[in-house]
């Protein structure tokens, strides 16, 4: 019972994403700054906290900056430096703890079958995959663990991590910036955060797919 109150808790706070940020402005003004950060940070920077709300965050953020109710362009540059800090430190994590992590075949996190697809991801996509899995949901929480693993030199991560930070919270953003103020958008921005999680969890949802075609 707990966990079913909790999760309907979980959902409404998503759906209604815009409407609990625009409360917290309202109480706490800019402290909603720091916490947005934080949400981010923590979004990217952790393989246990893929959960958090992350391209939606964005886009709603993007969209209450558009009545003025915080400067995009401050929000945009912490954020993006919000990711490149996450994805950097989730790097560090996955060079430091490497593949062993990966040892349990019945982990339901730390799955020995999700390095070996985020790794083909990697050969597939070379660079390209960091920049690329940060707009996919849990692929962009993993990607950076095991390029730390030893999937990519920190040289060329850095460069990628940056410039898919740029990317990422750039596009999403200000599309929440230029659409958010559309009375339409606004007055149905749960649909659109609905559509965006849709657009981001589609590729998982194809590439499970083609897994069981190919076993069948």
């Amino acid at each position: 019972m707990k966990f079913v109150e909790n999760l309907q808790i979980a959902i409404d706070l998503f759906l209604h994403l815009d409407a609990y940020l625009e409360n917290f402005i309202d109480s706490y003004g800019e402290w909603v700054y720091p916490l947005t950060f934080f949400i981010v940070f923590l979004e990217t920077g952790f393989v246990l906290t893929p959960f958090l709300p992350g391209d939606s965050l964005l886009f709603v953020l993007g969209a209450i900056a558009a009545t003025g109710g915080l400067n995009i362009h401050l929000a945009a540059a912490l954020l993006i430096i919000a990711a490149i800090l996450g994805d950097t430190l989730n790097y560090s994590l996955g060079n430091y703890l490497g593949p062993k992590v990966f040892s349990n075949q019945n982990s339901k996190i730390f799955n020995p079958m999700y390095l070996s697809k985020t790794q083909l991801f990697f050969k597939k996509h070379g660079g390209k995959a960091v920049v690329l899995a940060r707009f996919i949901p849990i692929l962009r929480t993993y990607a950076p663990f095991v390029a730390g693993c030893g999937s990519m030199r920190y040289q060329s991560f850095i460069f990628y991590n940056i410039f898919g930070a740029i990317l990422w919270v750039g596009s999403i953003g200000y599309a929440g910036y230029f659409f958010g103020g559309i009375p339409f958008v606004k007055n149905n921005i749960s649909i659109f955060i609905l559509g965006i999680v849709f657009l981001s969890v589609s590729p998982i949802i194809l590439n499970l797919l083609r897994s069981r075609q190919q076993k069948t």
